[in-house]
């Protein structure tokens, strides 16, 4: 058997394949949307890909499944709740697809969302009867379980998963101690609130270490899994759903956004309403950048932030370092967003004789920010989530309003002021004063390095009274 897990940093997200050596046949579970690295595998090992599993419909990120049946004509397979426009194969409790010395047998483990199946893998070399491993998907993850509440607006409460979650855990902790445990999602992701950085553990040590697999009445592991967790981008809801339904493989959807676009015509669309997203690296976009648009570094959480501050419905013109183009538009396709209509052509060397489009973010050290405030020359905004001031303090007198909700809080910021903008380390300030700018609010300041650049150089810390208390 062969078993390989595939993992995306940018979004905090696990795939799989598993092949049977002998027969060459393989299958790829939750698959991204681009799936060029499993072709390469395929092609290396002599293996064909003729199955993909969706553990659920994945609400972070666009899945790889129309791509896989596109290209190779895979068959899909999702749990037997699921409703989807295209043609599936529907998977209930017990269920088998066998290949070789392959086993994949079905758990129906709902709760984080209704349709959700684990998957237990079986090398028959070995064992009949013992399970190698345990595909979760996002019903169990290494320190944590899948959140129960991001389907509200769909019409599934958080009470009806919780108690569903709760019976598929007990179901998941049956399983022998030994058996491997692979999520779909580690650290960073916010399909659940404390995930570990490990990537693999065993049903054993999740018994031991994970909260949630403690024995405890359903009321209160119900409480539990509900409470704390982090805000979730408005895409979520828009990616379930896309995953549901029938649609445009990335290739097509990519050959219709690599338009390189002049200087004048991307003005002309900017000035009509489309979204300009500048994907260089904060410190380029501070330095200089066009009059408008949304910073969203490639480099840090791109995915995410891009899916929380740009609209996936208003078409998106890109600005990007040379040969960056391809890499920022596929990018958004892996959460959904196929509303690119082109690139800026020559990126901002297109904008060397025309400095009356051209505005810039001064930057200031921790220690410069420090002495603006001793004179009362400026006020702090902090656009980290309340958790992190709470859990590593804060600046005294600072003005908290965290980044997903600053454009809905812009009313909050004054303009008549001159306004200095943190985060943990740089990443995020720089797509806030991005918004500040778009809004109006320009005497702005980016803080080098954020909160940790603050700490580093000795300057005061504010603790939250909580963690004081404590």
């Amino acid at each position: 058997m062969f078993l390989k897990q595939y993992y995306l940093g940018c979004l905090a997200h696990a795939s799989y394949m598993i092949a049977d050596k002998s027969t060459g046949v393989a299958a790829v579970v939750d698959p991204q949307r681009d799936i060029e690295q499993y072709l390469q595998d395929a092609r290396e090992h002599g293996f064909e890909i003729k199955h993909v599993f969706l553990t659920h419909f994945h609400a972070d990120f666009l899945a790889g499944h129309i791509e896989l049946r596109d290209q190779l004509g895979a068959t899909i397979y999702l749990g037997a709740r699921a409703e989807a426009e295209y043609d599936f194969v529907p998977l209930k409790e017990g269920d088998r697809v066998e290949f070789g010395s392959v086993r994949l047998e079905t758990l129906e483990t709902p709760g984080h969302t209704p349709e959700g199946i684990s998957l237990l893998v079986y090398d028959l070399e070995k064992s009949e009867s013992e399970p190698h491993a345990v595909l979760t998907g996002d019903t169990l993850f290494i320190g944590d379980v899948g959140r129960p509440d991001l389907l509200a607006s769909i019409g599934v409460t958080a009470v009806e998963l919780s108690e569903m979650l709760y019976h598929s855990i007990n179901k998941l902790k049956a399983l022998p101690d030994s058996t491997l445990v692979y999520p779909a999602h580690g650290a960073g992701s916010l399909c659940g609130k404390n995930l570990s950085d490990e990537t693999v553990s065993t049903i054993g040590e999740q018994k031991k270490y994970n909260y949630a697999l403690q024995d405890m009445p359903e009321d209160e592991f119900a409480r539990i899994v509900q409470v704390e967790q982090p805000d979730a981008p408005e895409y979520f809801v828009y990616d379930a759903i896309k995953n549901r339904q029938e649609r445009e493989n990335l290739e097509e959807t990519m050959s219709k956004s690599m338009n390189a676009l002049p200087l004048e015509e991307v003005l002309k669309r900017q000035a009509a309403g489309e979204q300009v997203a500048d994907v260089r690296d904060g410190g380029d976009f501070d330095a200089g950048h066009l009059r408008g648009a949304v910073n969203i570094g490639l480099r840090g959480k791109y995915a995410t932030w891009a899916g929380t501050v740009l609209n996936h419905s208003a078409p998106i013109v890109v600005i990007a370092d040379e040969g960056a183009a391809a890499e920022a538009v596929m990018r958004l396709g892996r959460i959904g967003f196929d509303n690119v209509s082109g690139y800026l052509d020559g990126g901002m060397t297109a904008l060397i004789d025309h400095p009356e489009h051209v505005e810039s973010v001064e930057r200031a050290t921790a220690p410069a920010v420090q002495e603006l405030l001793e004179q009362h020359e400026l006020l702090v905004l902090d656009v980290r989530a309340e958790r992190e001031r709470e859990t590593v303090g804060y600046i005294n007198g600072s003005l908290n309003i965290p980044l997903n909700h600053l454009e809905e809080r812009i009313s909050e910021v004054p303009a008549d002021q001159r306004i200095a903008v943190h985060c943990a380390g740089g990443y995020r300030s720089a797509i806030a004063v991005s918004l500040l700018q778009k809004h109006g609010i320009t005497n702005v300041l980016d803080m080098v390095g954020g909160f940790q650049a603050w700490v580093k150089s000795g300057l005061p810390v504010t603790e939250h009274a909580a963690a004081t208390a404590n």
